[in-house]
């Protein structure tokens, strides 16, 4: 189930292959993702969740940081990618 602070890996689009989170739910067909890099948070892109394959893992500081302000910085955003990704050794 996608929820906020979810890391997806982008399955079809411009940004195939890469990785983002979900800092935003439209409804239960489409989320809002960043990556904090070519993808900033004051701009996400609007995905169809059929694009995206849900890892096993949610980003405790940009759950907590949405829960609390309702925003989150992008080098926050960009961390929570990079710990993911060495912790997949890729």
């Amino acid at each position: 189930m996608p929820e906020i602070g979810r890391i997806v890996k982008v399955t079809s689009g411009k940004d195939e292959g890469g990785y983002a989170v979900i800092v935003g739910i439209v409804d239960e067909r489409f989320v809002l993702v960043a990556d904090g890099a070519k993808r900033r948070f004051d701009g996400p892109k609007k995905k169809n969740v059929m694009h995206l394959l849900m890892q096993p893992v949610v980003s405790v500081e940009v759950a907590d940081s949405m829960r609390e302000t309702g925003r989150v910085t992008n080098a926050k955003l960009r961390y929570a990618i990079q710990k993911y990704a060495q912790g997949k050794g890729e």
